[in-house]
């Protein structure tokens, strides 16, 4: 899934994505940085993300347009 970051505190680990898709939004896991290049998120930034059993995000990474099958910008000449 792909969204973007609603809310973060890095001080507790806590954060919420919302889905570009549907707006619906997701609670970040424990482990949802674990593994990942983020150390920290801000809002707004672009995430792509999966849902654990429980619906929260985890498994965080870069997001883009191309990611949501966005046609891609043509090259400039």
């Amino acid at each position: 899934m792909q969204g973007v970051v609603k809310s973060y505190d890095p001080g507790t680990g806590e954060g919420v994505v919302v889905r570009d898709t549907d707006r619906s939004e997701a609670d970040l896991a424990d482990d949802a940085l674990e593994g990942s290049i983020f150390r920290m998120l801000r809002q707004g930034q672009r995430v792509v993300y999966d849902l654990d059993a429980e619906g929260r995000a985890t498994r965080l990474r870069f997001g883009s347009e191309v990611d949501m099958g966005a046609p891609a910008e043509p090259p400039t000449p």
